[in-house]
């Protein structure tokens, strides 16, 4: 006959959920990483594979592309771009689609 009474789990019970936080957080670390789905065109945070340049992330590349979705009028962008041009000066555009 066993006379020894059952003791529980032990100890090492306290340990189980740490190790499955920790497989929880290797996956999802994994998919982030190598497997998350991105929309199209998003390359991730400036990593090897993205191609913003400075030129596209100036304030009168900014500009422009807000003119041209119709956020701001015609009046507006010009009056802005006077104000970014004595800032920060032309970049690589010239004078192209100045009005006198």
């Amino acid at each position: 006959m066993n006379t020894l009474a059952y003791a529980g789990p032990g100890p090492w019970i306290v340990f189980v959920p740490f190790v499955w936080a920790a497989v929880i957080i290797a996956v999802i670390t994994v998919l982030r990483r190598f497997g998350g789905r991105r929309p199209h065109g998003v390359r991730g945070w400036g990593g090897p594979g993205a191609t913003s340049s400075a030129a596209d992330r100036s304030p009168i590349a900014l500009l422009g592309r807000r003119f041209a979705a119709g956020e701001i009028d015609e009046d507006e962008y010009w009056r802005r771009l006077t104000v970014l041009e004595e800032q920060f000066g032309r970049l690589a555009t010239g004078d192209k689609g100045r009005r006198a």
